[in-house]
């Protein structure tokens, strides 16, 4: 059996990044469906379930893989950004981190040292702040 589904597979795109956002979208309306009767919930989820199994099972690669690159293209920056808002929120109970006035450039300094002046490593303005 495990032969088969090789055999089957073989030439086949396969799960990625987009598919299992597909499969999640598709989940999520599903339980809406459960909780809202009326409305095309429930179809909506049916469809987006047979596009994403249309193209696990597509035999072109090159588009699928194309699809794949524009979503992880769109989604790069979101992911970036909240990765650096989990990064800011670590580093908040031992730093302070400042904008530069002039260039906006961020500063991480440590809490605790009271009044200081900072000096901005890329432009070289100097301010003042309480760490």
């Amino acid at each position: 059996m495990k032969e088969k589904f090789q055999r089957f597979m073989t030439g086949r795109y396969g799960a990625d990044a987009l598919g299992k956002l597909m499969i999640g979208l598709a989940m999520v309306l599903l339980v809406i469906s459960l909780f809202f009767r009326r409305g095309p919930w429930y179809l909506l989820a049916l469809v987006v379930l047979i596009l994403t199994y249309f193209r696990m099972f597509s035999r072109n690669v090159q588009k699928r893989y194309a699809e794949n690159q524009w979503y992880l293209k769109k989604i790069g920056p979101v992911k970036g950004w909240f990765a650096r808002q989990k990064s800011y929120a670590a580093q908040r109970k031992t730093h302070h981190i400042y904008t530069c006035p002039n260039c906006k450039q961020k500063i991480r300094v440590p809490k605790g040292k009271g009044k200081i002046s900072i000096r901005c490593s890329k432009c070289g303005t100097e301010f003042v702040k309480r760490s």
